[in-house]
């Protein structure tokens, strides 16, 4: 009788030597930000699809603040969705994580409270990979809640461009501009962030971003 040889079982993915994780699999963070209508939500969603083509798990978050475009989904600008948990803070993100989770995809963080950062830390600690979406400015072209510590501690910024809308050139910044009386005026700089009323938003670049009453930056020089 021919005694058959025992084999060792060996993992089929490389494993790394100090995390122990299999290669391909341990947490991270990713933000993709830029103004409005730089395609970030489409991009968002691209990434989510092909980790889930990839036979991963995907679960996505979006807040329940930002409701233009319809509930428990993201939504693109051209009616591309993705579903999704609408969650009203970010610390209900880490309640609705299912086991066995290899991405977690994050829509609109500008619109969470700060503890958002913190949050995406924690689960790519767990060893799951992150990506965070939003704009990561505000109308006066100023930091947009937690995303500038998010995209300072990320892992892979994806920055996006727009085009402006008045002169074609690459737009990094989103301009706010209300309807006073059936006419478009810039948003001043002392109106809230969170706008309740009639507006429209539109990509601009640095030299047509308006904002009227921001206060002009001032070097002191040297004497």
């Amino acid at each position: 009788m021919i005694k058959k040889k025992k084999t060792r079982k060996t993992n089929k993915y490389p494993v790394c030597s100090k995390c122990k994780q299999i290669l391909g699999s341990q947490g991270s963070v990713e933000v993709i930000c830029g103004p409005m209508f730089s395609g970030k939500s489409s991009l968002l969603i691209s990434r989510a699809r092909e980790a889930f083509y990839a036979k991963q798990k995907v679960v996505a978050f979006t807040q329940k603040k930002d409701d233009r475009r319809g509930d428990d989904s993201i939504n693109t600008f051209n009616k591309d969705q993705f579903i999704a948990v609408s969650v009203s803070n970010s610390k209900q993100i880490l309640k609705n994580i299912p086991e066995g989770t290899s991405l977690v995809i994050i829509d609109e963080g500008n619109f969470f409270n700060m503890d958002l950062a913190d949050v995406v830390n924690k689960i790519a600690e767990k060893g799951i990979r992150v990506i965070v979406a939003g704009l990561d400015r505000n109308f006066r072209g100023e930091g947009f809640g937690p995303m500038p510590r998010i995209k300072l501690e990320a892992d892979k910024v994806t920055q996006l461009l727009a085009r402006c809308a008045i002169c074609g050139n690459e737009a990094s910044r989103t301009q706010r501009l209300k309807i006073v009386k059936g006419k478009k005026i810039p948003a001043r700089y002392s109106d809230p962030i969170v706008l309740v009323g009639e507006e429209e938003y539109e990509p601009r670049c640095r030299f047509h971003h308006e904002v009227p009453g921001k206060p002009k930056i001032k070097i002191k020089q040297k004497k």
